[in-house]
């Protein structure tokens, strides 16, 4: 619980109606969600703070709530809107920003969210950035030691260099020598990463001799946001991790001809002694067991001829006649001053802007019936119109 930020409970009884501008410290938004709460969005000017805060009035207990804020949170703005969605989700546009970084949403009540209040006992909310067009779903790979999946990959790569990228690991072990933070892993803390994994952040994780491995969500949307689809080599159980989650993908298992095949492939690297060779044949087996799996994996390929095989990727990935150009749209300038209505599920936006935030767009309409996503990691799918149309999605490299 938390003391009341200098508003009066007499006045937030009023039922103020919702985007409703007022003044604290600072500069804050009340939205109501259902007839028993109030959520204040904003940031205090004298508070040392670079993200926007979320307090919670109960007008059941006549009470303020502090929730805990998960998700990747927004900087404060001088001017910003707010507008509910549903039940589920408040929309917040912030002013004298760009469209790649103005569209955020709030998470009140989404199974995400509940699945998080469930778990902490608290209230809680969480962030998700709101983007511009559709995302090529990510691709996860898997398949026993020596089928041929990584050849396949760096195939992938090499053929179509702007078109892909992997996602960069977390891990909780030392740096190596010439290992570089954010390009070769993201090293982190033990502790860091078990409370990230805890809060729903990564989509599959292990412990390897006492160190925590894993792929995270924002990993994978920090490729999507750069323009590329990402591919994910991980195992099975990794690939069932993944299947669990939010996250929408497509899952392709590679497979042997046959196991006598795969264990004739693994002696011919000579790169292994026999107790190693014996351990691979183990863990293979228990893998071409599981990838049978039914509703885990959405293709099995059968590597029986890596050429043949490769040009059958390509045509489950859509790449059989080339690479795919997608159309771009160009940024463009949220005012501070703007005004917002909502049409079914349209928001209309207007602003007037002074001469510093120019160029800008002063009428255009936000359409979110598409999206999907959200915490913790992107809102993907809204679509801009303007009065020359519709602008596309853009992924900036």
């Amino acid at each position: 619980m938390g003391e009341a930020p200098a508003f009066f409970v007499d006045d937030i009884n009023g039922n103020a109606p919702n985007g409703l501008h007022l003044k604290s410290k600072g500069y804050e938004t009340a939205i109501n969600v259902s007839c028993n709460k109030t959520y204040f969005i904003g940031s205090n000017e004298n508070e040392l703070t670079s993200t926007i805060e979320i307090r919670i009035f109960d007008k059941s207990t006549n009470e303020w709530v502090i929730p805990s804020v998960l998700g990747i949170k927004p900087k404060p703005s001088n001017g910003h809107s707010a507008i509910l969605l549903d039940e589920d989700r408040i929309l917040i546009i912030n002013g004298n920003s760009t469209s790649n970084n103005c569209f955020w949403f709030l998470e009140v009540n989404t199974p995400f969210v509940k699945e998080q209040k469930s778990r902490l006992g608290t209230e809680v909310v969480a962030w998700s950035k709101g983007v511009i067009g559709e995302a090529e779903n990510p691709i996860v790979i898997s398949g026993p030691s020596g089928v041929g999946k990584g050849t396949l990959i760096s195939k992938l790569m090499e053929e179509f260099p702007s078109m892909f990228g992997f996602s960069v690991s977390h891990t909780t072990r030392a740096p190596r020598k010439n290992e570089q933070n954010g390009v070769h892993y993201h090293f982190t803390d033990h502790s860091i990463m078990e409370k990230d994994i805890e809060d729903g952040k990564f989509l599959e994780f292990a412990a390897v001799h006492g160190n925590l491995y894993g792929s995270s969500v924002e990993a994978v949307e920090v490729v999507a946001d750069r323009g590329k689809r990402c591919i994910l080599d991980i195992d099975v159980q990794g690939a069932r991790s993944v299947r669990a989650s939010s996250l929408e993908a497509i899952f392709i298992f590679i497979c042997p001809p046959s196991f006598e095949e795969l264990e004739k492939r693994l002696r011919s690297r000579g790169t292994e002694t026999e107790e190693q060779i014996q351990k691979r044949l183990r863990n293979a087996k228990a893998e071409l067991e599981q990838g049978k799996s039914p509703g885990l994996f959405d293709h099995i390929l059968v590597n029986n001829d890596l050429e043949t095989c490769y040009e059958n990727l390509k045509k489950l990935l859509g790449l059989s006649n080339g690479v795919k150009i997608s159309q771009k749209s160009e940024l463009f300038h949220v005012p501070t001053e703007h005004t917002i209505s909502r049409i079914d599920q349209k928001i209309l936006i207007n602003g007037c802007a002074s001469e510093k935030e120019k160029p800008v767009i002063n009428m255009f309409t936000l359409d979110f019936s598409s999206i999907k996503g959200g915490a913790p990691g992107r809102t993907r799918g809204l679509n801009i119109y303007t009065k020359n149309g519709m602008i596309l999605s853009e992924n900036p490299s």
